[in-house]
């Protein structure tokens, strides 16, 4: 079949609009990169953007690429459109590899070139992870009931992404309100705009121009950000292979590891909800060029692993195609290499793409309750709760830093005196895990499937002896992970226990019971 018969072009109508909101969130990610190295772990500007932005670069533009030629073959193949996966920094490992790893380094040491070595090798250690996993994905995907993997996204899209962005609209209507209206009228009244002009760019036209009319935005911010030099991708392997030489690289496996397992389901998940909104891609290349991105991350200079982004229902019902994903692998190139990141930052608010962002998490967790079953509806609801409660602390955590304490300062007993913060912590540890295995072991007891459903409780019994979830130790600093069954040690009985009531009280049903595969 030729391009012209099945329609496939390069460059849709909606290409315009899924950019947008990808490039707002890649910009997000961008940001938190040069205020987390450059504020709170003191890099110098040269390795900031002369090596960690250029290794984001070649990391955003092989992947996009990649999965922008992946929806090009399958719209040839099928004759129908197909939306490219979304696909840029994993937020999760970003933090957790600046604040587990790398900032332990710089208060040892003060040296922030073996911190960044270090966290070079944990980029490396998880892009290993992740590529392995290809291997393993399309059976755990086959496994694992639609309900489990869509409710997990769901709880972070209402959480982390509709929550967030919803309250910077209302924090500021001023701005936030008219990009609202242009993205509902156009993708939920499903009402052109004048023109034909994509709701997205009219979005962030608005938003822009808005804030600057209003003085919310800092002129001479946005003179200071106009780029000095121009930095090209350079391979850092002999840099990243004198942190494999440093002895503490093993306990930081610790922290590598669970983050490899976690960027691996995240992005099979992710996976799931393509096929859903009917893309369905082979889940091995899929997954392997998402290790593979993050492994060239590494070797170019960036400490942060990639992933298949949550979202892509949404940039397919914007109709976006292949060329949103080229367009921004090759704008997110041209920012990190032209060092423009502070300059596009000072020049487009946030709030003038939150809007965006606030329809697409909307759009995934509207998907967790179409696109499954109608009776394991309880079962979405349940695989929202750990998502739930792990935003719950994080807005804990960030309120208690801004009075200038935290957690272990104030103390989990008198916290525990207003909400049971034990119960809150233990779910947030691993809630990617602990929303898929509930959500699962729920769509089993729906299907009267007993058996299946205490298979479930058992991996969740193992997931919790390991410390992958429910593991944690509170210090002065703030929560910490904390591995192996000494600390989760009744977690792995009560699962057990659970685990024991599904198998004896469900043993006569379940020789009947239909299979939800």
């Amino acid at each position: 079949m030729n391009t012209m018969s099945t329609g496939f072009r390069w460059w849709r109508r909606g290409d315009l609009d899924g950019f947008f909101g990808l490039f707002v969130d890649n910009l997000i990610q961008l940001i938190l990169i040069v205020t987390l190295c450059s504020g709170l772990l003191g890099m110098p500007d040269s390795l900031v953007f002369g090596r960690i932005l250029p290794g984001v670069a070649i990391s955003l533009l092989m992947g996009n690429l990649f999965y922008a030629w992946q929806a090009r073959k399958l719209s040839l193949a099928t004759g129908k459109p197909a939306t490219a996966l979304p696909y840029g920094i994993n937020t999760v490992s970003l933090f957790a590899f600046v604040l587990f790893v790398m900032l332990p380094v710089i208060k040892s040491t003060g040296d922030a070139e073996l911190a960044w070595q270090m966290g070079l090798a944990a980029c490396l250690g998880s892009g290993i992870i992740e590529l392995a996993g290809a291997w393993v994905g399309a059976r755990i995907k086959q496994i694992t009931p639609r309900a489990a993997l869509l409710a997990t996204l769901a709880g972070i899209a209402i959480t982390f992404i509709s929550m967030d962005f919803a309250f910077r609209i209302f924090a500021d209507p001023l701005i936030g309100f008219a990009p609202l209206a242009l993205i509902f009228m156009q993708y939920i009244g499903r009402i052109n705009l004048p023109r034909g002009i994509p709701a997205g760019l009219a979005a962030v036209l608005v938003g822009t121009v808005l804030a600057w009319a209003l003085g919310r935005m800092d002129g001479q911010a946005l003179v200071a950000a106009l780029p000095q030099h121009m930095y090209w991708p350079t391979p850092y392997v002999l840099d990243m292979a004198q942190a494999f030489v440093a002895p503490e690289l093993i306990g930081f496996m610790a922290v590598i590891v669970p983050m490899g397992l976690f960027n691996l389901l995240g992005s099979l998940q992710n996976l799931e909800s393509a096929e859903a909104a009917g893309d369905v891609y082979p889940v091995k290349p899929s997954l392997a060029a998402n290790g593979l991105g993050t492994i060239v991350a590494a070797c170019f200079g960036s400490c942060f692993p990639t992933t298949i982004y949550i979202g892509h229902p949404a940039w397919k019902s914007m109709g976006a195609g292949a060329g949103y994903s080229v367009a921004n692998g090759v704008v997110m190139t041209l920012l990190c290499c032209f060092g423009l990141v502070g300059f596009v930052a000072a020049l487009i608010p946030i709030e003038a793409g939150a809007a965006i962002l606030l329809w697409i998490g909307i759009i995934i967790a509207a998907q967790a309750f179409k696109d499954t079953p109608n009776h394991h509806a309880a079962a979405v609801v349940v695989g929202l709760i750990p998502a739930v409660a792990a935003w719950g602390l994080l807005m804990l955590e960030s309120g208690l830093r801004a009075a200038g304490t935290s957690v272990g300062t104030v103390g989990v007993q008198a916290l525990s005196m207003q909400l049971p913060i034990f119960g809150m912590i233990a779910l947030e540890r691993g809630f990617l895990f602990t929303s898929m295995i509930l959500a699962a072991m729920t769509v089993c007891l729906l299907d009267k499937a007993y058996k299946k459903a205490a298979n479930w409780a058992l991996g969740a019994g193992l997931f919790s002896a390991l410390g992958l979830i429910h593991g944690f130790r509170v210090e002065a600093g703030g929560i910490v992970n904390a591995y192996g069954p000494s600390t989760t040690w009744p977690f792995v009985i009560g699962y057990l226990l659970i685990a024991g009531c599904f198998y004896i009280l469900g043993q006569k049903s379940d020789s009947v019971a239909p299979d939800h595969d």
